[in-house]
């Protein structure tokens, strides 16, 4: 009878693991945040583990890319659309203790629209005139000028919801008012989080969760093949997805995002200041080479900024087709004839530094030589995106509805179009649907003509996971790993 007890205990003991083991869930994704504050740098790594799931905005986006209700319950827009007045929801507390209330919005608003502020979407909180708070879960946000994307921009991660308090340690300790707390990081390897019992929302079914990061594709491969992780979104080796489709262990989900891949340009260094010579780039780069041999076929080939999913996109990939006679008869012109040479700046994802090498390859064979440099994402983020030190580089834009960004002569590509700026002020004024759609095939048609940057394809998103896993996103309306609705069958 001892050795019966000792075999049902061990066996409880099983069980119980078992059981703990799938309130867990270990995910991995293919970059490490530079640091955890959202609103206060580029990267998108920080959204993918914080967004949503510890920090929270007055609004939100949904899994198919529709603005839901954040921390605002509700909202009340003025005839004149200037006025905005949230009523916050009941209930929330930031993961100190502390009741979030107006003052808190009111401080995380004013802070993103300072004139020091260091928020890298400064430009969404241009408009905002003043923010007034009417009591304690009441704020009214006065505009300069009618906006009809602000309830949008106040879903992005760049307008999350911070306390005062907080922000000295934001950095490396995040306090938000999400279904999760941060519980640890341990740098180069892993962050990890715990239910947040004292939520307001509804309860996630995960006790805790832990992101690992994972930047090589053959050592992903190795670790979802051996189970040491639950899932990885954003897998970076699609060369393995069929052996995973194959395998019942595993599920694999194939999405799009809103990750415009681009081989972006420095405008204002010399030879690609001039427009020929980003021409004759263009007309060098086959994208499709580049989706077959990085990508492995996933992605949409684009020609301009603007995603192919979006009612109001133009293909504009004409105008940049695949053709190298021309590229040399271009530079040519120029006064280039011989070619020139100039660096291309790598991050780590597999689409930058696989895609570098093709494109590498393609620029040489019409004269362009490239210095590569393969970077990790805090060299790149401070030389490349602030330092702008760098001929050429490649990155995809995974922020949502973003053709804006051309609009700041400041931004790291530097293009600088009066024309263009003039274009996106009357677009932000305007509400008629159909003159917003025909003013952004103006503005997807001026930086195409102007050949910015070479536009290469949308960001494909697959993920693997185990069998069993459900709700996680397919699609990525904005760069995030949203495990709030996640559990195990």
């Amino acid at each position: 009878m001892t050795f019966l007890r000792s075999v049902t205990t061990a066996a409880a003991v099983l069980l119980a693991g078992s059981a703990l083991a799938k309130s867990n869930l270990t995910i991995a994704i293919q970059l490490e945040p530079p640091h955890l504050d959202p609103t206060s740098a580029a990267a998108g790594a920080i959204d993918s583990v914080l967004y949503s799931n510890v920090f929270e905005g007055l609004t939100r986006f949904a899994s198919d890319g529709s603005v839901i209700p954040g921390l605002a319950r509700s909202w009340e827009i003025s005839e004149n659309g200037l006025t905005y007045t949230f009523k916050l929801v009941e209930g929330a507390k930031f993961h100190d203790g502390t009741a979030l209330t107006a003052d808190d919005v009111k401080f995380s608003l004013d802070r993103a629209r300072a004139e020091d502020s260091t928020n890298a979407q400064k430009a969404l909180f241009s408009l905002i005139a003043s923010v007034d708070v009417i009591d304690a879960a009441t704020v009214r946000v006065t505009l300069s000028a009618p906006n009809g994307n602000f309830l949008f921009n106040m879903a992005w991660g760049d307008a999350v919801i911070l306390a005062p308090e907080s922000i000295e340690g934001i950095r490396q300790t995040p306090i938000g008012t999400g279904a999760f707390r941060f519980s640890k990081w341990v740098q180069g390897d892993r962050i990890e989080l715990v239910r947040n019992d004292d939520y307001w929302g509804d309860a996630p079914a995960l006790d805790a969760v832990t992101f690992r990061f994972i930047s090589d594709p053959t050592a992903a491969f190795a670790a979802m093949m051996a189970e040491d992780i639950d899932a990885f979104a954003g897998f970076p080796a699609p060369e393995t997805l069929p052996q995973f489709e194959a395998d019942p262990r595993f599920n694999v989900i194939v999405g799009s995002t809103e990750g415009e891949t681009i081989l972006s340009i420095n405008n204002k260094m010399p030879p690609l200041n001039n427009v020929n010579i980003r021409k004759a780039i263009a007309h060098a780069i086959d994208r499709q080479a580049i989706i077959d041999g990085a990508m492995f076929g996933l992605g949409t080939p684009i020609g301009t900024h603007f995603a192919p999913h979006n009612p109001a996109y133009v293909d504009l990939t004409g105008n940049s087709r695949y053709d190298p006679e021309l590229a040399r008869q271009l530079l040519a012109e120029a006064g280039f004839a011989d070619g020139f040479t100039t660096t291309l700046k790598l991050p780590p994802p597999s689409y930058a530094r696989r895609g570098g090498e093709i494109i590498a390859a393609q620029l040489r064979a019409v004269g362009i030589k490239t210095e590569i440099s393969n970077l990790e994402w805090a060299q790149w983020l401070e030389e490349v995106f602030r330092g702008k030190d760098y001929g050429l580089t490649i990155v995809s834009h995974t922020e949502p509805f973003d053709i804006g960004i051309y609009a700041r002569p400041e931004y790291y590509f530097q293009y600088d179009n009066a024309d263009f700026r003039r274009l996106i002020a009357d677009l932000n004024l305007e509400a008629d649907p159909e003159k917003r759609a025909a003013m952004l095939a103006t503005a997807q048609t001026m930086i195409s003509e102007d050949y910015v940057n070479g536009y290469l394809f949308q960001l494909a998103t697959p993920t693997v996971a185990k069998a069993g896993i459900k709700g996680l996103w397919k699609d990525a309306p904005t760069q995030a790993t949203d495990l709030t609705g996640v559990s195990w069958e």
